[in-house]
């Protein structure tokens, strides 16, 4: 089982992050002194954007690009699109989701209003677009406008699947490819893509950050069931409760015998308050038939193949970054919120 030290990695990360969050800030602050942003736009962006995020987003592409030979400076505003574009999605997903609260404090939907979200969302699209072909050029733009069309896809994918409690896995990683895995190989690609890294090294860098996205999802599956309130700022069980099928319950679906998937299909079939009083057994019969062990062995596996992939990069002065992918990597399925 992976293990990474995570105040070795956050103390490795912190001097890139800190730059991020001066050139997002930078950013804000220029497009107001020119007169394009007004100071109200500004208000929801910061409260969205400023908000201790992990920014696992803009360092892949940092990282990549330096992993492939590119310190260049002018990778951070390329780097923080992505950030922006992330961000956009979380203030529509909050909207949609009529959810009031973020990363443990409140939506920005919740203190500036439904609208105000939504166009500062939608401006965040807008301007990550514009730096992604300005700075990344027309492969870059190219790459990250299917992601999001694939983003896109794989919501509607779900949607549609919302009542079908016969999920397969294939079904899961459609939604998921979809919905993470693309976006987060984009990115690296466009850092490989920044820094002219050839076709072996490029094709490495987005199996990296698929499989990472994949696992970053099927991490999240595993602490909406398993994760501290405190330390996720969710309620345990959201995911069940509103009949979502991920990994663990499709796995054990599965594997069960056919009362215990009974049992569980009822409580799908049912009403929400039925889920939620009954959460704690449907979590015993997911465990038992190893819907948690399984989910977590599969998103290990997904990370050792992103990491053996690295090996296409020479060491030497390379290594440095190649461990700090690696770590990064493992933390992704250690979190704990």
């Amino acid at each position: 089982m992976f293990r990474v030290e995570k105040v070795d990695l956050l103390a490795r990360l912190k001097p890139e992050i800190d730059i991020v969050d001066q050139v997002m800030q930078s950013d804000l602050q220029n497009l107001v002194s020119k007169g394009l942003i007004p100071s109200s736009l500004v208000e929801v962006l910061e409260h969205a954007l400023l908000n201790g995020g992990k920014r696992i987003r803009p360092l892949l592409c940092i990282l990549t690009a330096g992993l492939c030979g590119n310190n260049s400076k002018a990778i951070y505003p390329l780097a923080n699109a992505f950030e922006y574009l992330h961000v956009a999605t979380l203030l529509h997903d909050d909207v949609i989701d009529h959810a009031d609260t973020r990363r443990g404090r409140p939506a920005a939907s919740t203190i500036f209003g439904l609208t105000p979200a939504i166009l500062a969302g939608d401006f965040l699209h807008a301007r990550s677009m514009f730096l992604i072909g300005t700075l990344g050029g027309k492969r870059s733009l190219e790459l990250i406008c299917s992601a999001t069309e694939a983003m896109v896809a794989g919501e509607f994918h779900q949607l549609a699947n919302a009542r079908n409690f016969n999920q397969s896995e294939k079904d899961y990683f459609a939604v998921i490819n979809g919905k993470t895995a693309l976006f987060i190989g984009a990115i690296c690609e466009t850092g490989g893509i920044f820094a002219g890294a050839g076709a072996k090294e490029i094709e490495a860098l987005k199996t990296y950050g698929a499989n990472l996205g994949k696992a970053f999802q099927i991490q999240d599956d595993l602490l909406d069931y398993l994760g501290d309130p405190v330390k996720t700022g969710k309620t345990v069980g959201n995911d069940f409760c509103e009949g979502k099928m991920t990994l663990p319950l499709i796995h054990a679906l599965k594997t069960a015998r056919k009362t215990e998937s009974a049992f569980l299909l009822a409580l799908l079939k049912g009403e929400k308050g039925e889920r939620r009083a009954k959460l704690e057994e449907a979590k015993d019969i997911i465990a038992k038939n190893g819907g948690f062990e399984n989910s977590l062995q599969v998103a290990e596996k997904l990370i050792a193949a992103g990491i053996a992939g690295l090996d296409v990069f020479s060491a030497g002065p390379n290594k440095q970054i190649t461990d700090t992918l690696t770590a990064l990597a493992r933390y992704v399925i250690h979190r704990d919120k």
